[in-house]
């Protein structure tokens, strides 16, 4: 398998990595791997998935659901 070396990392940067491989249990190279996947091979949700899951989220809410006037008074009223 390829090996890369990365250098001049930000200390920030190395820092927010480094807690992020704690926190899900892994080494620092398993955790930077596992980011680059993310990004450069992200898994396409297919359409009917996300409404299915868009669906079952919205059936979980127990508010009442707004109108697009209601919408559109809270947002005048927070630009206020």
């Amino acid at each position: 398998m390829p090996a890369i070396t990365v250098k001049n990392i930000p200390e920030r940067l190395y820092q927010h990595l480094k807690a992020s491989a704690h926190i899900h249990h892994r080494s620092i190279n398993s955790e930077l791997i596992v980011c680059l996947e993310r990004v450069l091979l992200p898994t396409r949700i297919p359409p009917h998935e996300l409404i299915t899951t868009a669906r079952a989220l919205r059936g979980q809410v127990k508010s009442p659901i707004l109108s697009d006037e209601e919408i559109d008074k809270a947002k005048v009223h927070g630009r206020a």
